[in-house]
């Protein structure tokens, strides 16, 4: 049931905007690898690139999935997601006309999960409790919360082996922040994922990850082997904690 990540040398844009500039990072099996960086320095771009909504221009992203090696730069984000590959994308995405049971059917379309609706199902429910209670309600209208634990149990309607997020802290309060942060690690041990999370709440998502880099200007601008060396680092320390 392993599954990795590697990306190498990625550089990718929009047009002639060059956003991201020889990026390379991994993501071990069953690590929770969190990329931190502030609004317009790339991170959503790496994301998109990882997922085929975005061609880099050079370089190459690799999941090893069951100790078979899958090169993503020129697959379609279906074939991506039909790999085992889950995205939670920043701002939700959610369709807010159906409801909150439609929106998580929908996120069983791969083959591999047809089969588990049910089982699925009852897994996000147990782990999202609130889900259940409004399940028939349209998901336009429950709070941001709400939302964001719908996204994420979208995500895990597809019976993914990696699961990519990005910025789940955006438009939450920060009591809400912590709880969604919480909840992720506790779906990544409960589910046996491997986690690449994008995020600029740096206290938070530190809270969780084993370790991690930073992103500026589009070039990785530190890795941190562990949580505590991202902590200890100079310029995390200015940018994020303003010492």
């Amino acid at each position: 049931m392993a599954s990795s990540l590697s990306v190498a040398g990625i550089s990718a844009g929009y047009g002639a905007v060059r956003v991201l500039d020889d990026v390379s990072l991994s993501v071990a099996q069953g690590e929770t690898v969190v990329l931190l960086g502030t609004n317009g320095n790339g991170k959503s771009t790496l994301m998109k690139c990882v997922m085929g909504i975005v061609r880099p221009r050079a370089g190459s992203i690799t999941a090893e999935i069951d100790g078979e090696r899958h090169e993503l730069v020129g697959r379609s984000t279906e074939e991506i997601v039909g790999l085992g590959i889950a995205f939670v994308p920043e701002g939700r995405r959610l369709f807010p006309r159906l409801s909150v049971t439609e929106n998580l059917l929908l996120g069983a379309f791969r083959l591999a999960a047809r089969r588990a609706i049910e089982r699925n199902l009852e897994f996000c429910f147990a782990t999202f409790p609130r889900l259940q209670e409004r399940r028939r309600q349209l998901a336009g209208s429950m709070s941001g919360g709400e939302q964001q634990m719908l996204a994420l149990a979208r995500a895990l309607m597809s019976s993914p082996r990696m699961l990519l997020i990005d910025e789940p802290s955006v438009g939450l309060a920060p009591v809400l922040v912590r709880r969604t942060i919480d909840k992720i690690k506790e779906l990544k041990e409960g589910y046996q994922l491997t986690v690449l999370m994008a995020e600029q709440n740096f206290t938070q998502a530190v809270r969780i990850a084993d370790r991690g880099y930073v992103i500026v200007h589009g070039r990785i601008a530190f890795a941190g082997r562990s949580a505590e060396e991202l902590s200890n680092n100079e310029l995390i320390r200015r940018f994020y904690l303003g010492v």
